[in-house]
């Protein structure tokens, strides 16, 4: 059992590295901080289409990263 959470925990470590730089950039320098602060504050959303299915993935990914090391953590 723990070489099958160790293998999923491997998984999803790769996974979620390939998502994440997969994602585009949210702010460019300074005048993307200061236009992605204002954008954030007046509830304009930026995802749209692939953009949403990454976010989601991410957070998917995420999720099942942590819980799968404190498992590992448990059963260790």
């Amino acid at each position: 059992m723990l070489l099958t959470l160790k293998v999923l925990l491997m998984i999803f470590s790769v996974g979620l590295i390939v998502i994440v730089l997969l994602q585009k950039g949210k702010s460019a320098g300074l005048s993307g901080a200061i236009s992605g602060g204002a954008e954030h504050l007046f509830g304009k959303t930026k995802a749209r289409g692939m953009e949403l299915v990454l976010e989601r993935t991410t957070v998917g990914l995420a999720i099942g990263f942590f819980v799968l090391a404190i498992l590992v953590a448990v059963f260790s």
